[in-house]
């Protein structure tokens, strides 16, 4: 793959691409409650503090793309972005969230070192110049209905308030009804574009609607995707993981559990260094 232009730095803390080894994000898909996200964040602290992976928490405080009027949404915005404050002074990790409106960006800048952009939103000019306006990172989810090179004109809209600090990331493209494909040869395309490119591997096993009022899957095929991924050289993995993912509140079918994590991760690393010739 192409050598990148843009390393995105997360402050004081490491930088991610550049021929780096690959950067983590992480965490269950929503805010549920306190204590299981202190869990996760704990046990993933301490997994990539021992392999050596640098790590961002992830956890949504809000889940306006849901399915269903009946599905969770997660503990709102006050009560999400107190807990990633503790998330954050307990472990002292580096957080990153969904922002879904433009209004959002600047309090949620106040908490987190990065924003994501849900797939679904990764055209809409306000929220994106919004989020780059904050000056954090912003991680943009590449919509299922664009091509990889359509994302040059997400980074033209960022680049155009002054932030460079951007992130690209794969979730798969639509194909047929209730399903996601993954083109690997989208990764190289937009890493040529000069930043940093995120795969996210759970996201990318989901079939939408599939189970009718909810999203189906196949966390099963997660850690194949993530090591494809990572052979055509991506800088940073994104996965949601769950203690128990069978009972959360969302994307139950395609979050990895907490348990398996470790041995995946040992996996991944082991191409990504073959892969980046560390």
């Amino acid at each position: 793959m192409p050598q990148i232009v843009n390393t995105v730095s997360v402050p004081n803390r490491f930088e991610i691409g550049g021929g780096r080894p690959f950067a983590l994000i992480a965490g269950p898909c929503v805010i549920e409650n306190e204590r299981m996200i202190l869990q996760v964040a704990e046990n993933l602290k301490q997994i990539c503090s021992d392999l050596g992976i640098n790590l961002i928490f992830k956890s949504s405080f809000d889940k306006a793309n849901r399915t269903s009027l009946d599905s969770p949404r997660g503990v709102g915005m006050d009560e999400g972005l107190r807990i990633l404050q503790k998330v954050k002074s307990e472990f002292d990790l580096p957080i990153i969230t969904d922002v879904h409106e433009s209004w959002q960006c600047a309090p949620v800048a106040e908490v987190v070192d990065a924003l994501q952009i849900p797939a679904f939103l990764s055209r809409q000019t306000d929220l994106l110049l919004a989020a780059a306006q904050t000056g954090k990172i912003v991680n943009v989810k590449k919509g299922q209905f664009m091509a990889p090179w359509d994302m040059k004109q997400v980074i033209q809209k960022m680049e155009s308030v002054g932030n460079h600090n951007i992130m690209l990331c794969e979730r798969g493209s639509s194909f047929g009804y209730n399903n996601i494909i993954v083109d690997m040869t989208g990764l190289v395309e937009m890493r040529s574009f000069g930043y940093p490119v995120v795969f996210d591997a759970t996201h990318s096993v989901q079939k939408p609607s599939g189970n009718g009022s909810t999203t189906g899957g196949n966390r099963e095929m997660a850690p194949y995707l993530m090591n494809a991924a990572l052979a055509v050289g991506v800088d940073a993995i994104f996965a949601e993981v769950h203690p128990d993912p069978d009972k959360a509140f969302s994307d139950a079918a395609n979050q990895l559990r907490l348990s398996t994590v470790r041995s995946i991760l040992e996996h991944a690393q082991a191409i990504d260094a073959i892969t980046k010739n560390l």
